[in-house]
């Protein structure tokens, strides 16, 4: 861990940094009581020190942090990180370890990469990107490019804050260290595998940003095939970036569309005005600043196959939505049923399911067991375990990460051309209306007859 370090954040008055990533920053300070930080804001808002030290004392109280002020350093620049000379003056005497955060969208973050061009970065400097990477595979390679002209590989964090989820990284304990899982982690005893992402939440102000991406961008093209990669990989000699990073990235490269035919294994809806958890919406098309000419989907999900010789023949299925009742949110892994049962046991004998939560750190596995009255009667029955939510939140492991320099929880910037390299085809046919757009009510699973939230 490196103990004192310099993060500096663009975009420092916006939502991101307010909600999520001062928030993280203070959790992850009070679980490292010898780290020291020195937090710079820049941004266009004409902000003084002291707003900004005020900014960042109320973040850190919501997370219970505010002990941790005491080793943080403020400063706030008014900058235009599109400026090379603002950019210049911003970063002039600015030594490593120092880490830069674009809290800001992709556009201006490409601007200022481009304006850093011109200048002469820190030694060292880290550069901490949010998705999306690009809006396609061929601008995801150009951003790429333009990011290997800065710094080396090493130093870029394209940040999916889904890979610094406990829940996420549980997978790698419960597969690697168990010898009664590894063996059966293939083809060869798992029929199927869904990945499953659902919220309640409707689109809460964020139409700028959602009417453009819609549900697949905005959550399976990264979040949900990060969490894929993870899942299939095999397993790495260690869990540094190298061998880490090497072991997700082959995984997405093997993976397709299943069948190559996006639009039978691909579907989309969009919500219709109901209620969920006590909350009524309107129609999506009815929400501010909603375009309903763009067709954005709320809901979508789509079928994959990852071929190689571990995972090739099972169907893998990603998928998420917006105003979901009793929201999903899980890998459920279903293994094949036995080859015979023997004459006298009566009943279903269904293949084992195993769940891992990605909402609360559970797991739990379903399975045939003699039943309670009749032992030749086979029930059903459910074994669970909490394996804990984690020391720290999403945006603070990927925070520590950030300041050690150590980019084993970032995208790496081949993995991010490959994830749309995978959904190009699905988004192709829906863009030319060869899937349906169906509808379902606020509250419901979605449209009759998809592929269930397990």
């Amino acid at each position: 861990m490196a103990e004192h370090t310099a993060l500096m954040i663009f975009g420092a008055s916006g939502d991101l940094t307010s909600r999520l990533l001062l928030p993280a920053l203070g959790q992850l300070l009070m679980t490292e009581p010898k780290r020291t930080i020195e937090l710079i804001g820049a941004g266009m808002d004409d902000w003084t020190d002291d707003k900004w030290r005020d900014a960042v004392q109320i973040a850190f109280t919501s997370s219970d942090a505010a002990d941790a002020m005491t080793r943080v350093e403020t400063e706030y620049h008014r900058a235009d990180i599109t400026s090379a000379d603002d950019l210049k003056t911003l970063l002039g005497e600015k030594k490593a370890p120092l880490a830069l955060y674009f809290a800001v969208p992709p556009s201006v973050a490409a601007a200022a990469c481009d304006a850093m061009a011109s200048i002469d970065l820190p030694k060292g400097v880290v550069l901490a990107l949010e998705k999306p990477f690009g809006v396609d595979e061929d601008s995801a390679r150009a951003l790429n490019e333009r990011l290997a002209l800065l710094v080396p590989e090493s130093q870029v964090f394209r940040i999916d804050h889904f890979l610094g989820r406990s829940t996420t990284l549980n997978l790698l304990g419960v597969r690697f260290a168990n010898r009664v899982l590894e063996p059966l982690w293939s083809a060869t005893d798992i029929e199927s595998v869904s990945i499953t992402y659902d919220e309640s939440l409707g689109l809460e102000g964020r139409a700028g940003y959602y009417d453009h991406a819609g549900a697949f961008v905005d959550m399976i093209q990264s979040h949900l095939l990060q969490v894929l990669a993870v899942f299939a990989m095999e397993e790495p000699a260690t869990l540094d970036e190298v061998d880490f990073r090497a072991a997700t990235a082959a995984v997405l490269r093997a993976t397709s569309v299943w069948d190559d035919d996006p639009v039978r294994y691909s579907y989309r809806a969009r919500y219709t005005a109901g209620s969920v958890e006590g909350r009524t919406f309107p129609s999506y098309v009815d929400e501010p600043d909603v375009d309903p000419t763009r067709n954005t989907e709320t809901l979508g999900a789509a079928t994959f196959e990852v071929r190689n010789a571990r995972w090739a023949g099972v169907p893998i299925t990603l998928r998420s939505g917006k105003a979901i009742g009793d929201p999903s949110r899980e890998i459920v892994v279903r293994f094949r049923p036995v080859r015979h049962v023997p004459v006298g046991l009566r009943g279903d004998a269904e293949g084992a399911v195993l769940r891992f939560s990605l909402g609360t750190a559970e797991i739990s596995l379903e399975l045939n067991v003699n039943g309670e009255a009749d032992p030749f009667e086979l029930e059903r029955t459910t074994m669970s375990a909490e394996l804990g939510p984690g020391a720290l939140k999403a945006y603070a492991e990927v925070l520590s990460c950030i300041l050690d320099a150590d980019p084993v929880l970032a995208v790496r910037g081949d993995a991010a051309e490959e994830c749309w390299r995978i959904v190009q085809p699905v988004l192709d046919a829906w863009k030319a209306d060869e899937v349906p757009l169906e509808e379902y009510v606020v509250g419901s699973h979605g449209p009759k007859g998809w592929p269930a939230a397990d």
